[in-house]
């Protein structure tokens, strides 16, 4: 099994950027895709962006493409969340998860992740 760390969370002004990372423990990185996923207070855990086992695809939540960049690095055996145009309604807990379905890759599907970090908390003030 994997285990999975967050960090880089902090209170950030609206417009401004952020990089999360996710360090990665246990069995190799490379077994596994990478989500992040969020969830807002009284709100569902939800889809980010995912990277695949080599980082050659990602895939990205219609609400952060074009200001989120998802990456991996299976040598450090970390994946970051870079974060620009920051809003308000960014704020949430923010969690890596990792997934080792190799043949069934469903990167939406917070369900059909096998490890998930404690989570980093992101806050965009107005």
């Amino acid at each position: 099994q994997v285990q999975l760390v967050e960090s880089g969370g902090q209170l950030v002004q609206a417009g401004g950027s952020l990089r999360l990372s996710c360090a990665a423990s246990g069995r190799p990185f490379s077994s596994y895709a990478v989500g992040w996923f969020r969830q807002a207070p009284e709100k569902e855990r939800e889809f980010v962006a995912g990277v695949s086992w080599s980082g050659a695809t990602t895939h990205y939540a219609v609400s952060v493409k074009g200001r989120f960049t998802i990456s991996r690095d299976n040598a450090k055996n970390t994946a970051d969340l870079q974060m620009s145009s920051l809003k308000p309604e960014d704020t949430a807990v923010y969690y890596c998860a990792a997934y080792s379905d190799y043949f069934r890759w469903d990167p939406f599907s917070a369900g059909k992740y096998d490890a998930w970090g404690q989570g980093t908390q992101v806050t965009v003030s107005s």
